[in-house]
């Protein structure tokens, strides 16, 4: 729910300021960058909403040293296009929900971090929070903290970086962010092998995932869903390579005749490639799905498990990627389709998050699964230091807290 009025403080002082104004009258913030993710976890009841949209601009970009610091208003297209611009690339592959939301606005460097968006590289190359060096942020009391630096290797202070990374603004407002970068490869290639079942495809992915290849990324599709994306047909089970064209050309032929095992391989062209991954970052199969959306993550050899089962359960439309340890999941916006994924998903001994519903059901459910006792004390000791008062992102993340 978004909550009027909107302040959009341009600098740093400014958003401290908001925010120590909202302390001293006690009144919650909805804490934003664009509002391109207005419809994801729990809505927001606040006095006003706090957006960080204004704050734009690259402070820092030294593509010697593989750095960039940007405000937190900062679109996401604008940095991609600074870097590619050098010949470079960020890291985390941030995926872009605009369409999955039904958004117009475009999505925010902050809103990635405070999210911790992760794209296919996910799975070689870490998380979001893994590529954040440095950070300046604004705790609930309106002092500006930071923490890490603007330097690949650095023991400056507390690693607050990891924590405030996917808090969802419930700690912080973040105002500026560090991260590395890495160089564009020369070349991209998927490989696909058709027509597999989930339990076959995801044997696949992981052998390709356990090769010295240096795979970046390892997804399936199911026919329902591969028909969707240009370049594909029929059930697929896709890896990635990013290299130098040489080690790309090489690699390609040793995983082709590996995979040979599981079926005739495919070898697409990069325009193809980049088409296909970009679908699967932004998990553009479900974009013309109605109801809720959910993301399960679990060990790769469950996936298929956990999408069997809700494909029994209520006729689950899905899709894997990291592998098949990430499972995307369309289904009714219902809450025993909810109360289906979050028993699959505990049965798998994985983790969920309710990603996309409609407001009403969002407000009724659990998004995010509880914590155990001894994490929850903790987890409430960390909001009490960052935010005493409980103003930022009030029940984002669970009801009450």
């Amino acid at each position: 729910m978004s909550a009027a009025p909107v302040d959009a403080p341009g600098d740093e002082a400014g958003v401290a300021a908001a925010v120590r104004a909202a302390w001293a009258a006690g009144e919650p913030l909805l804490v934003q960058g664009n509002g391109s993710k207005g419809a994801m976890l729990r809505p927001v009841q606040a006095a006003r909403t706090l957006s960080a949209g204004a704050l734009t601009g690259i402070t820092l970009y030294s593509p010697q040293e593989l750095v960039l610091s940007a405000r937190a208003g900062t679109t996401v297209a604008d940095l991609t296009a600074a870097v590619a611009a050098k010949g470079q690339q960020i890291t985390a592959e941030i995926p872009d929900f605009s369409a999955l939301f039904g958004s117009t606005t475009a999505p925010t460097l902050g809103g990635a971090v405070a999210a911790n968006l992760s794209g296919p590289r996910r799975v070689a190359w870490g998380a979001m929070r893994d590529h954040v060096l440095g950070l300046r942020a604004v705790n609930g009391t309106g002092e500006v903290i930071r923490s890490g630096g603007r330097v690949l290797k650095n023991v400056t202070g507390l690693d607050l970086c990891k924590l405030l990374s996917g808090s969802h603004g419930t700690l912080a407002v973040l105002t500026e962010i560090t991260l590395k970068v890495l160089p564009v490869p020369e070349r991209r290639a998927a490989l696909v092998v058709r027509g597999l079942d989930p339990v076959r495809g995801v044997a696949a992915l992981s052998a390709a995932l356990g090769s010295p290849y240096g795979v970046s990324a390892a997804a399936y599709l199911p026919a329902a869903l591969a028909d969707r994306v240009p370049g594909l047909a029929g059930a697929s089970a896709l890896v990635r390579l990013e290299d130098f064209s040489s080690f790309v050309a090489y690699r390609s032929e040793r995983l082709r005749a590996d995979l040979a095992a599981f079926g005739p391989v495919e070898v697409l062209d990069e325009a193809t490639t980049l088409a296909v991954w970009a679908a699967v970052r932004d998990a553009l199969p479900l974009v013309g799905e109605t109801g809720a959306i959910w993301r399960v993550s679990v060990r790769p050899s469950a996936g298929p498990v956990v999408a069997a089962t809700l494909e029994q359960a209520f006729g689950a439309r899905w899709f894997l990627d990291w592998g098949g340890g990430l499972v995307w999941i369309a289904g009714p916006a219902t809450a025993a389709a909810h109360d289906a994924v979050c028993a699959a998903a505990h049965a798998a001994g994985g983790t969920w998050m309710l990603l996309r519903a409609p407001e009403v059901l969002r407000a009724a459910v659990a998004v995010i699964p509880p914590e155990p006792a001894p994490l929850a004390a903790i987890a409430r000791r960390v909001k009490a230091a960052f935010d005493p008062k409980g103003i930022l992102n009030p029940g984002r993340l669970r009801a009450g807290a």
